[in-house]
């Protein structure tokens, strides 16, 4: 499948990003490595981190995962195969998005990914506190400077990024090239009244997050039972998804699976790769079987029909 322009940056993409929470976390070093070698041999270039990844696990500090991207791409040699994407200023210790912060962080993130350069550098949360300017200037000086070549937004509200744009067009700013949404099946309302016409009437890229509803699209959870089968966020999962219209919509993917021979994932991310405007859905994996079984999903071609009963059944959120 062709790959996705982001924005105006220049940078392509194929249509699935991966993401790097799980580094640090659920996938060691043994295996975060196996699954990037992976990535490349896939053909998924994209990977998305975050300088917080994974600091919620007990130890950690924050980091972890670029520290493990960054010892891969000096042991692989892959590095101008991957768009390399990092996030800044959503909490701790450079938790905000001043300049100062902004221009530290990005330091800390290239020391850690072993690199002189982020392809994406993405605003992770909004920060009110700090002038859009000022945050925009700042990413600014880091593209000039060489370390940054294209900056995104993170869970902007449409008006605030709105705002970023007009504040680039009206200083001559460089602006927001990407979004990355929370935007899923089950998911939908979020992003598709406000954010998706924005998006798609100034031509930014966008790569979503939870495309698989942190395993609810995969079919991992079909009753209260399921939720002892992920202790740590099972029972979050089916108290927010495993409800009239959750169930609907995995019966409308049973269907659709069962007519391309395909899984429920696969089809689940089938529907984000086939939305106009989107760029790119991020999946994680934390075996290379996963990975090659998600990425398979670039490949199944949804019909009209198809579509339509996963519109209908997931309509209303």
């Amino acid at each position: 499948m062709a790959e996705r322009a982001l924005g105006r940056s220049g940078l392509t993409i194929s249509p699935l990003a991966f993401g790097g929470n799980v580094f640090g976390w659920s996938a060691d070093e043994a295996a975060t490595h196996a699954l990037l070698d992976e990535c490349v041999a896939l053909g998924i270039q994209c990977v998305d981190t975050a300088d917080v990844y994974s600091a919620w696990v007990d130890g950690n500090t924050g980091g972890e995962s670029e520290t493990l991207i960054g010892r891969w791409l000096t042991r692989s040699g892959q590095r101008s195969r991957v768009v390399l994407a990092t996030k800044v200023g959503k909490w701790g210790p450079r938790a905000g998005l001043s300049p100062a912060n902004i221009q530290a962080a990005c330091e800390d993130s290239l020391r850690r990914l072993q690199t002189d350069v982020i392809d994406l550098y993405q605003a992770h949360a909004d920060d009110p506190t700090v002038p859009l300017e000022d945050t925009l200037g700042a990413f600014s000086r880091l593209i000039e400077q060489g370390k940054v070549r294209a900056i995104g937004a993170s869970n902007y509200s449409a008006a605030r990024l709105a705002e970023a744009l007009e504040v680039s067009r009206r200083h001559g700013l460089p602006r927001y090239e990407t979004l990355q949404p929370e935007y899923n099946l089950v998911d939908r309302a979020g992003y598709e009244a406000e954010l998706e016409p924005l998006v798609r009437e100034h031509g930014l890229g966008v790569i979503g997050y939870y495309a698989l509803a942190s395993g609810f699209l995969s079919g991992k959870y079909r009753n209260e039972a399921d939720a002892a089968k992920s202790p740590a966020r099972g029972a979050q999962v089916v108290a927010r998804y495993l409800n009239p219209r959750g169930k609907r919509v995995l019966s409308a993917l049973d269907d659709v699976a069962s007519r391309h021979a395909a899984t429920v994932a696969q089809v689940a991310l089938a529907w984000l790769i086939a939305r106009p405007g989107l760029s790119a859905p991020i999946v994680s994996a934390t075996s290379v079987a996963q990975l090659r079984e998600l990425a398979a999903a670039r490949a199944l071609c949804l019909s009209k029909a198809d579509i339509a009963a996963l519109d209908g059944a997931s309509s209303g959120g």
